[in-house]
């Protein structure tokens, strides 16, 4: 079957043929319908994230997916049923992460990530799962339903700001975040949520980006022109912030842009990069401001879930807006060397 994979020392993927998977007894073989490009796919084909399965010269690449249950073995599902799969594995046997059912909180080296971090991906024309990492969606997602990974991450964030400020009455009217696949499908989430919605990109107008976040009613910023602490509402500060840029500097502006109470969730994930700031004076803003700032990366079954249900009562154009570029297997080093051209690319295996 074809797969498509990043070999050890290439930065280009390329179509591979390998054998079609054989489910082992308790997992579910799933038909590969779509699977996202997204900026951690080009971070791991760069080698500046994640890493091979051990002892493999190449890794499958791709962790946003969407697929048609070809072979349920013994589980809940049925044949035809169509489902995502989550992203993380425990690393051999079971560890307490898993067992809880909180592996999006388990530490390095208590996970691998199937694309990403020691785990062939699916970007493949077949893939295999354990029932229990598939989620399943409506049959009318077969064309998007990929989606629901990277939503369930400001899902996560979002629950967790919210729970890091449920011991008072939080007044959430505000928000921040960029203008990535990952920002827009939050602007979305967010506009249900908080009264005004401030999406801050790097981009001239005209642009298909900032149609949309114009569209969905948020305000879009150019952060060339206007730093975080100055967005309009910023004098008052935000109540939210999520951080999606993986822009250094952003994560110690937005403790300045928030306003008391307030929290950021970050998720950018940036290069190293040494700078000043005034540490001082920051730390004091945090601790007599009741500030704060959490990191969040992954997310898990219940955060699949919420994404599916807020996936539909996304508008019904904004889908197609986002999904610029969708590419056969033979395309996708066209579809990896078009970032700066598209908005979300997608590769394509088979259609429902």
């Amino acid at each position: 079957m074809k797969a498509i994979a990043v070999h050890r020392g290439e930065t280009t993927p390329r179509v591979v043929d390998v054998p079609r998977p054989t489910p082992n007894v308790g997992e579910v073989l799933v038909r590969t319908l779509r699977v996202g490009i997204d900026g951690t796919d080009h971070e791991v084909i760069e080698g500046n994230h994640g890493g091979y399965p051990a002892g493999a010269d190449r890794q499958i690449l791709g962790h946003e997916a969407v697929g048609v249950v070809e072979d349920p073995g013994d589980s809940a599902f049925a044949e035809g049923d169509l489902v995502v799969p989550t992203v993380r594995r425990p690393p051999g046997d079971s560890n307490p992460y898993f067992e809880r059912g909180e592996p999006d909180m388990a530490p390095d080296g208590m996970y691998v990530e199937r694309g990403i971090a020691g785990a062939d991906g699916y970007m493949a024309a077949y893939f295999t799962s354990p029932p229990e990492f598939l989620v399943r969606v409506p049959d009318s997602f077969a064309a998007f339903g990929f989606l629901v990974e990277p939503l369930s991450n400001a899902e996560k964030a979002l629950e967790h700001a919210v729970s890091a400020r449920s011991a008072f009455d939080w007044q959430s009217e505000s928000a921040l975040l960029g203008n990535g696949p990952l920002g827009l499908l939050t602007v979305a989430l967010l506009q249900n949520s908080f009264d005004r919605v401030y999406c801050l990109g790097r981009r001239d107008r005209p642009d298909a980006t900032i149609d949309i976040i114009e569209k969905l009613g948020a305000t879009y910023v150019d952060s060339r022109e206007t730093p975080v602490p100055a967005v309009p509402d910023a004098h008052e500060g935000m109540d939210f912030v999520f951080e999606a840029t993986g822009y250094a500097k952003h994560a110690f502006e937005c403790i300045d842009a928030l306003a008391p109470n307030g929290v950021a969730a970050l998720l950018g994930i940036p290069e190293n990069w040494t700078f000043e700031l005034d540490g001082g004076r920051l730390h004091r803003e945090i601790v007599l401001q009741n500030k704060a700032l959490i990191g969040s990366v992954n997310s898990h079954v219940p955060h699949f879930e919420a994404a599916a249900d807020s996936l539909v009562s996304f508008p019904d154009w904004f889908v197609d807006a986002l999904i610029t570029d969708v590419n056969p297997p033979e395309q996708v080093a066209r579809a990896f060397e078009r970032r700066d051209e598209t908005i979300k690319s997608v590769v394509e295996f088979a259609t429902k």
